[in-house]
């Protein structure tokens, strides 16, 4: 499987509670935090619903 390299790029200030909520899960906590996670249907989704605050970069 491929990695997925996320980095939040903009504010969770305005958010909704569920898109902060995705944030936590995701492991991102602050601006420009970058974490690394598997690429499955999960994670997708949950990227999907904040794709307007975070950078996604796939790795091989």
């Amino acid at each position: 499987m491929a990695k997925l390299k996320i980095t939040q790029v903009r504010s969770r200030i305005g958010a909704t509670d569920r898109q902060k909520k995705n944030l936590d899960a995701l492991g991102l906590r602050k601006m420009n935090q970058t974490v690394e996670h598997e690429d499955s249907a999960i994670i997708l989704g949950m990227i999907e619903k904040v794709k307007h605050l975070v950078k996604v970069e796939t790795l091989n």
